[in-house]
């Protein structure tokens, strides 16, 4: 296939685009157009197979195939209303997996629509990874912006600790800061936050910021009466988890952040490094 009728087949493509409640999708009538049927019917029967590959997936069919209807022109100035059905990428890479290859329109999708779907996931893999790197580093100023607060108030580095222990064996069910490190296999020269996944890192973030708030609300002094704030505080957000049947000491470990750290900049560079470039200007003679 010629480059430049590459270009235009992805042109028409993206140009057909629609959103629907968020969603990215695209319309059955223009992607039968797209796609070179000229029969809504033989159409039809093309969906009907998608429809059957994806249930089989174990997707469910209303996710990706969302019946609706829209206006179409029969004359100069009269419109009717058609049956019409709006498509998520992975519905079109069916659809385009059960139609004839053959067709250069169908081949050009069904590589185009996989790909898509491909970065896709990988988009939603890559910002996960990125939300939990963003949760630590505000865990980390949380702790921060604590720690200064109680020294503050005659709670030393040794003492906010001890706090910050007793604060985890309320989060965790028992569990204090050195028992979660040895039940996750975690270095004690490590932190344990640095292994925790996402919600847990949050949870903890939070029960920090409350304790913070409420030292200065109340104008706690002292390692036993900050001391009990804080497990309150980790209390309070593990009941929270426990309404949504989440139990941070029974979650699995994370990827070590700072090797998740690594990759994501080792993959950023590489990515960066074999992107497109403008050509280089020829120099005059």
């Amino acid at each position: 296939m010629k480059k430049e009728h590459i270009e235009k087949l992805t042109n028409s493509f993206q140009q057909a685009v629609q959103e629907m409640e968020g969603v990215e999708c695209w319309l059955a009538r223009d992607l039968q157009e797209l796609l070179g049927y000229d029969r809504w019917e033989n159409f039809l029967k093309v969906i009907e197979k998608a429809k059957s590959s994806c249930q089989k997936s174990g997707h469910i069919l209303k996710d990706h195939f969302r019946d609706v209807t829209k206006m179409v022109l029969v004359g100069s100035e009269t419109q009717r209303e058609v049956q019409d059905m709006a498509l998520t990428r992975y519905a079109c890479y069916l659809i385009a997996q059960n139609g004839d290859p053959r067709k250069e329109p169908i081949a050009f999708a069904q590589t185009y629509f996989a790909l898509q779907t491909r970065k896709q996931e990988l988009l939603q893999e890559r910002l996960k990874l990125v939300e939990r790197l963003n949760a630590r580093k505000k865990l980390t100023e949380a702790e921060k912006d604590l720690s200064a607060v109680l020294y503050q108030r005659g709670v030393d580095d040794l003492g906010f600790g001890r706090i910050r222990s007793k604060g985890d064996e309320a989060l965790f069910g028992g569990f204090n800061t050195v028992e979660m490190k040895r039940k996750l296999g975690v270095s004690e020269q490590r932190p344990l936050a640095d292994f925790l996944p996402t919600v847990t890192v949050k949870a903890k973030e939070l029960a920090s910021e409350m304790t913070n708030f409420n030292v200065k609300k109340e104008n706690l002094h002292g390692e036993n009466s900050i001391t009990e704030e804080h497990v309150n505080n980790n209390r309070n957000v593990r009941r929270a988890l426990a309404g949504s049947n989440i139990y941070p000491e029974e979650l699995p470990p994370a990827e070590d952040i700072r090797k998740l750290e690594r990759r994501i900049k080792n993959e950023d560079g590489v990515a960066l490094k074999t992107s497109s470039k403008f050509p280089k200007k020829l120099s005059s003679e």
